[in-house]
């Protein structure tokens, strides 16, 4: 026996130690280890350069109404796979997956409740979910959502978060566009605020529908906001865009959204704007 081997047989015995493997995460922005239990408790906020994480219609109802205290809103029921549609796999078994993963129905949940005290019905599209793609089952939860905002009297917020329509679906996903669009107008023939916070990504079939008719247009820090990809517009107009295109500081400085606002400061713009576009609500 080495004298290596004599010494390691007389070390103590020291069992090794169960350590969660998700008590760190790393930050997509800086790089830097960030202990999930602070990143969490910091609302996913990366507490060393501020960076705005994704999260669903679960955390955001939880922050955004009153102790987290929200009624889901039943989404309709709508036909899967209407196209029969199959690419690398069959569509039926992407919405099996998306739905074990996220324990959701589809890709956009309503929910209503209070925000300091004031009534509203709270859309949240979830990225997550196919990407938080707009097809049939979305625009019918958006319909319902606007609907039930309509019935309570109460302004209707969408947090959005999508790569565009679902393809999956084809033209019937576009028909989304301009169904949501007559949503917003009913809201607006009943007096009710319609108020969106463009997350990140929000893009594509998305941006150019219900994303961008709010009457005030929130976004978070760093949001990518969009139609095309970056890429598609230089090869289009053969011309390097400007650093930070498309990003929610570069939408605001170019009049495209009204403020940019921290998800600590959120809920509070929120009551604010309801108070002063809904007064009807805020004096309820």
């Amino acid at each position: 026996m080495s004298w290596i081997d004599s010494v390691r047989n007389a070390l103590p015995f020291v069992a090794k130690r169960d350590t969660p493997e998700d008590l760190w995460l790393k930050c997509p922005s800086c790089g830097q280890m960030v202990f999930r239990k602070e990143y969490e408790e910091n609302l996913s906020v990366c507490p060393k350069c501020g960076h705005h994480g994704r999260i669903g219609p679960a955390a955001r109802f939880d922050q955004i109404f009153d102790s987290g205290i929200h009624v889901p809103i039943a989404a309709p029921q709508v036909r899967e796979d209407p196209l029969k549609f199959r690419d690398s796999k069959a569509y039926t078994a992407r919405l099996k997956a998306a739905r074990a993963a996220t324990g959701e129905g589809d890709a956009l949940l309503n929910a209503r409740g209070t925000i300091e005290g004031l009534p509203a019905v709270v859309g949240v599209q979830d990225f997550a979910f196919m990407g938080g793609s707009m097809g049939m089952a979305v625009g019918a939860a958006f319909v319902a959502g606007a609907h039930a905002a309509i019935e309570a009297r109460c302004p209707y917020i969408m947090f959005t978060a999508a790569g565009g329509a679902r393809m999956q679906e084809g033209i019937l996903s576009l028909m989304q566009m301009p169904r949501t669009t007559v949503a917003i107008a009913q809201l607006r023939e009943a007096g009710l605020p319609y108020i969106v916070v463009m997350t990140d990504p929000t893009t594509g079939g998305v941006t150019a529908s219900y994303a961008m008719l709010g009457d005030v247009q929130l976004a978070e820090p760093g949001a990518l906001i969009g139609f095309a990809g970056q890429r598609v517009i230089e090869s289009t107009i053969r011309e390097k865009l400007p650093e930070g295109f498309q990003r929610a500081e570069y939408l605001l400085e170019h009049g495209m959204l009204d403020m940019v606002v921290p998800r600590h400061r959120l809920k509070a713009e929120l009551a604010r704007l309801i108070g002063y576009l809904a007064p009807d609500a805020a004096a309820a």
